[in-house]
């Protein structure tokens, strides 16, 4: 029993160490470049022993984005655990962005492999279609929840619909900046989120208003 319980933890221990290098090396070469013998050699492991905990490179990939969605989410939560008080949307929505460009900078590999998934045929070839279109769902509802968040005051049915209009704005602006970062790594992303916080904020408030309008009763006398 101590045997088996030794080996077991071995076996924990080897799998979460091919997904840590194999993380890395996907994110720097992506998945394609990634061979089992470049795997092998820098773990210090057989080929056999990928194969025994994934099967196939394709099934490790899964696994690497897997991990790295359930980790990078889990960060984000306790990140942004508690949220801003007061405030005006534009400080609200800055407080949120910048805490979740402070996950994005500790987990750069999670979002490089991504990106490189989506911007090539990879994801299909490998059959992992399914976990990268989720991660975009999930972050795409995460952004949603952020700006909702941060016009709250506004009203859940104004902020609500401020947030449904410009989330994919905010996504997109996020991914811009990450991989702008990634030509130019000088460059401050806290202050391109307070940017990106300034242009979300100030077209959702351009859009509040005109909901507050629309909603506005007649004036007497009119209609």
């Amino acid at each position: 029993m101590a045997d088996e319980t030794i080996g077991n933890r071995r076996g924990r221990r080897s799998r979460e160490e091919i997904l840590d290098v194999a993380a890395r090396i996907m994110a720097e070469r992506g998945y394609a470049a990634t061979s089992l013998s470049v795997l092998s050699r820098e773990t210090g492991l057989p080929k056999s022993a990928v194969y025994h905990h994934f099967h196939s490179k394709a099934g490790l990939l899964s696994a690497v984005m897997a991990r790295g969605a359930e980790d990078f989410f889990a960060a984000m939560r306790r990140a942004q655990a508690g949220g801003p008080e007061g405030g005006t949307p534009r400080e609200r929505l800055t407080w949120f962005l910048l805490r979740t460009g402070e996950v994005f900078l500790d987990r750069p590999e999670f979002l490089r492999l991504h990106l490189l998934l989506v911007m090539s045929a990879e994801a299909a070839e490998a059959e992992v279609d399914g976990i990268i279109e989720r991660v975009r769902r999930d972050g795409r509802a995460h952004m949603n929840r952020m700006i909702a968040l941060s016009f709250a005051p506004e009203g859940e049915e104004i902020a609500q619909a401020v947030a449904d209009e410009l989330d994919y704005f905010g996504i997109a602006g996020f991914d811009g900046a990450f991989v702008a970062l990634q030509a130019e790594p000088h460059r401050d992303l806290a202050g391109q989120m307070r940017l990106l916080a300034e242009a979300v904020a100030a077209l959702g408030e351009a859009r509040a208003a005109a909901l507050r309008a629309a909603a506005a009763p007649s004036p007497a006398g009119e209609g």
